[in-house]
């Protein structure tokens, strides 16, 4: 089964119309998605799932296996074949839209001035964070990261997102490592581009404006080893 996943093209979709094409117990599979699952460091979308009589369901998990988003409901009740109106949470959804552009904006600033690696991520409502790699580290002149990068939020830079064949792709800097370890059979990569600023292989949703991201507030900072350092962030 091939299923659509609505982000990949369009981020903003707030409602859709899908049908029931799995369905055991609480868990369902419909088609198309638009319920971003947990993956690539982002938690999950949430939202309402309603019948054609009227019935409503709560979406309170979205994974991916085998392949396929898969949704934990709230109850039991759904069946294969049925036609479902969909609609997202959208102020979480737009949320993570915002910290997922953060992310990539703040790590093309910390790469460019410092070198470090992102070594990890996870964006969550409440707290977000992000780990680099980065032996001598400076509290002062990472919050000058940061005001770098929140200078380039506010500048305004399109956001854009096409679709590339995979040699073609690997050709790019940047891109090389990430591509590589893409499965065999993947023909094509979803590009992200932060135009002036940042081009990756990315899979997950992203606002189309730095504007819309707001700016980046530190929480806090922690060692986390040797050479791995981790900040705790929001966006106001």
């Amino acid at each position: 089964m091939e299923q659509e996943m609505i982000w990949m093209t369009d981020c903003y979709v707030k409602e859709w119309d899908a049908e029931v094409v799995k369905a055991n117990g609480k868990y369902v599979v419909i088609n198309p998605v638009n319920f971003y699952p947990k993956s690539g460091g982002l938690t999950w979308d949430t939202g309402r799932i309603i019948t054609e009589s009227g019935e409503e369901y709560k979406v309170i998990y979205s994974g991916k296996f085998g392949g396929l988003v898969s949704l934990e409901l709230d109850r039991e009740g759904l069946a294969p074949g049925q036609k479902v109106h969909c609609i997202l949470d959208w102020d979480r959804r737009y949320k993570l839209m915002r910290l997922h552009t953060v992310v990539h904006v703040l790590a093309a600033v910390i790469h460019d001035r410092s070198g470090a690696l992102i070594t990890g991520n996870y964006l969550d409502i409440e707290k977000s964070r992000m780990d680099f790699s980065l032996e001598k580290f400076d509290r002062d002149e990472f919050i000058g990261y940061v005001e770098k990068a929140n200078r380039i939020l506010e500048e305004g830079h399109p956001v854009k997102i096409y679709f590339l064949p995979k040699e073609e792709a690997m050709k790019i800097p940047g891109i090389v490592k990430l591509a590589s370890k893409m499965p065999p059979e993947v023909k094509e990569l979803r590009i992200v581009e932060i135009e002036g600023v940042d081009i990756q292989a990315d899979g997950g949703p992203h606002v189309a404006n730095t504007k819309e991201c707001g700016r980046i507030q530190v929480l806090k900072f922690e060692n986390k080893g040797k050479n791995n350092r981790r900040v705790y962030f929001d966006v106001i």
